[in-house]
């Protein structure tokens, strides 16, 4: 099945347009700047040069009909006719508690969606719009959502609630939601793959490292804990987030700087993280140059960094009473042989042993533990584009089976 990914924010669309049965991405792109002039769409069709359109693209249902017409672009597309893109998938981020798995868009799911706004407003009405100019282009093609909330739906509850009283649970829906889903599904999946054993026999912990982070821990294939939590900003330190504080401390700013809810809001997913902490910058390749340079601020951001990674690697393990593998990736999981270096000094004692040359080149899906090691460590690069475009192939599918049957 062609399936068209696509994942929109409120000022841009990410799209790729996979062939399930290869799993090769035939062509991706992305559009920016959406309602300015000059908006930006960049293409690159499969083993062929990236090109460049600059026009006009004053909202979402525009950018779909750019989107649609650079795949069938006689010069620069990969289809012919708008009917050989058999489905549309959408990275929707909340799920609430409605979700579970994906689900085929329906009025109902649609309703859904809208109902969890209030969970995600930066999110959720950006995937409205795509899913909503979509369906004007593509009104016959089957659309699925697939949410980043989903795999960790079912965490149990000791897990996700918080020391709230239980009736601010029931009257908002507080609790442990966790994102990165389908990155966290796809990783741990492709671990228990190269392991050679079913996952529903692992223990798996996995580090999805990128501007935002967050960690899983996969018992049996279940999400059954993550780090992020009612929002993206709990956990893990990140580029600009905060992650773990102690709630007195913000009140204890708020107080002191005079600062709004908006403002303090903004402080602490903007302005925190590794670029509050270093001063120079959200991105661990420039703060892993001025660590090289001595700067102490920096060495300290890395250090809370990786300390931060650690700690969860002990928790996780616990409450899983085991571990067979811990998998890095996103981009800096991918691409920083130090963080990882860093997050498993010393944790020989759970059976993480890390080989130093392994770890300094990796290429693609590798082992970079020692051949000894009882916990595997892997580099795994991530495919959210390619999960979604599966999991809206077997939507679609089991659809089709079911109006049949009926």
């Amino acid at each position: 099945m062609k399936v068209l990914v696509l994942n929109c924010g409120s000022s841009s669309i990410k799209y790729q347009f996979i062939d399930t049965e290869t799993k090769i991405a035939l062509a991706k792109g992305m559009v920016e700047r959406i309602g300015m002039a000059s908006a930006v769409l960049t293409h690159t069709p499969y083993g062929k040069d990236k090109i460049k359109i600059v026009g006009e693209i004053l909202d979402h249902t525009i950018a779909i009909e750019y989107v649609i017409a650079v795949l069938l672009s006689p010069n620069h597309g990969v289809i012919k006719d708008k009917k050989e893109i058999e489905a549309v998938g959408h990275r929707v981020v909340h799920g609430g508690e409605t979700f579970f798995k994906s689900a085929l868009i329906t009025d109902q799911v649609m309703q859904a969606i809208k109902d969890n706004i209030e969970l995600a407003p930066l999110h959720n009405p950006s995937n409205i719009k795509g899913i909503r100019a979509t369906k004007e282009h593509l009104p016959d093609i089957p659309q699925v959502a697939v949410f980043d909330t989903a795999f960790h739906v079912k965490m149990p509850p000791y897990a996700y609630l918080y020391g709230i009283p239980y009736e601010l649970y029931r009257r908002y829906k507080i609790r442990r939601y966790g994102f990165h889903g389908t990155s966290h599904s796809y990783v741990s999946s492709r671990a228990a793959a190269l392991i050679g054993k079913p996952i529903e026999e692992l223990k798996i912990i996995t580090a999805h490292l990128g501007n935002g982070c967050s960690m899983a821990a996969v018992d049996c294939g279940k999400s059954i804990d993550t780090t992020m939590g009612f929002t993206p900003l709990e956990g893990l330190l990140m580029g600009t987030r905060s992650g773990d504080i102690d709630p007195s401390v913000i009140l204890y700013i708020m107080g002191k700087e005079g600062l709004s809810l908006s403002e303090a809001n903004t402080l602490l997913n903007k302005h925190s993280g590794l670029i509050g902490l270093s001063g120079e910058s959200s991105d661990m390749r420039e703060i892993e140059e001025a660590v090289k340079e001595g700067n102490k601020k920096a060495i300290s951001a890395h250090d809370v960094f990786c300390y931060r990674i650690k700690k969860y690697i002990g928790a996780y393990t616990a409450v899983m009473g085991g571990l067979d593998a811990v998998v890095f990736t996103g981009g800096i999981g991918e691409n920083s042989s130090l963080v990882r270096k860093k997050s498993l000094s010393n944790l020989e004692y759970l059976g993480i042993e890390l080989d130093d040359q392994l770890n300094e080149n990796p290429s693609g899906e590798t082992l970079i533990s020692k051949s000894n090691s009882k916990v595997k460590v892997f580099r795994i690069p991530t495919n959210e584009e390619l999960v979604i475009a599966l999991d809206t192939e077997q939507i679609v599918k089991e659809e089709a089976v079911s109006k049949n049957l009926l």
